[in-house]
């Protein structure tokens, strides 16, 4: 029997390369799941995933909360800071999508904020003075338990296709599951005490952004991107650049000033 050449041999291991959304979508659920890393750093795990899901879900913007240890939510990470604030006022108003996803542990939905003052006075009218006309609220839940959600905001006044939703509770999922990875799988309670730090420490990032912002007279937003920027290319978890640049660390500030 005669073998074909080399070059004309199948390669029956060998796969058609995957579009390139797809090749970076499958990217994206590794990089979520595979947290087992040194110096893993729980903030810029939050701001990814709240990036990878403003990537992927076709959406203008996303945040992301948990509830603190009295069960109240608080804001974990938002894509921008216009999000941020309008996340806060929905806490503030006691009333919104978010709000509704946490304490019912079910999907919410509002295809358009515009029609939607009778079930959110107060926020419904604020979302749209923001620009948002849609809005979708997802659980993240830790076993039986929902410990947070995740709002995604869009500027059209339409809902979200039934498998951009599904794509979306995904990226959460496997979120969560590289979350109780990082601490070996140990009870809810302890990974719980984890994301309470989360919100501790985002908090001094808040801090960090507003002085870099004042310093060199760029937005919020901006100083944010410098701050994560800076601690990727300096190989610092995003908290100690943080506390540093709080702290008027010389050797941080240069950067911040230059």
């Amino acid at each position: 029997m005669t073998r074909p050449p080399p070059s004309q041999t199948p390669d029956l291991f060998a796969a058609d390369p995957l579009p390139a959304r797809e090749q970076r979508l499958a990217e994206t659920f590794v990089e979520l799941a595979d947290t087992l890393v040194e110096g893993f750093d729980l903030m810029e795990f939050l701001y990814t995933l709240v990036e990878r899901c403003t990537e992927f879900l076709d959406v203008t913007a996303v945040g992301l909360m948990f509830g603190d240890e009295q069960g109240r939510l608080r804001v974990a990470a938002s894509s921008n800071e216009a999000t941020r604030l309008l996340e806060l006022f929905q806490l503030q108003a006691g009333e919104g999508p978010c709000l509704e996803c946490y304490r019912s542990g079910n999907p919410v939905e509002e295809p358009d904020m515009a029609q939607a003052r009778a079930r959110w006075p107060l926020f419904a009218p604020e979302a749209v003075r923001a620009g948002f006309r849609t809005v979708h609220a997802l659980p993240m839940r830790l076993r039986e338990r929902t410990v947070g959600s995740l709002n995604l905001f869009h500027v059209n006044p339409e809902a979200l296709p039934p498998a951009t939703t599904r794509l979306a509770q995904s990226l959460i999922d496997v979120a969560t599951i590289g979350l109780i990875q990082v601490h070996g799988g140990q009870r809810s309670d302890v990974l719980l005490d984890r994301l309470q730090l989360a919100l501790l420490t985002r908090v001094v990032i808040e801090q960090a952004k507003g002085v870099m912002a004042e310093r060199r007279g760029i937005t919020p937003d901006e100083a944010f991107m410098l701050l994560r920027s800076h601690a990727r290319a300096s190989e610092l978890r995003l908290t100690e650049l943080a506390y540093a640049v709080i702290e008027g660390d010389s050797e941080h500030l240069l950067w911040t000033l230059s």
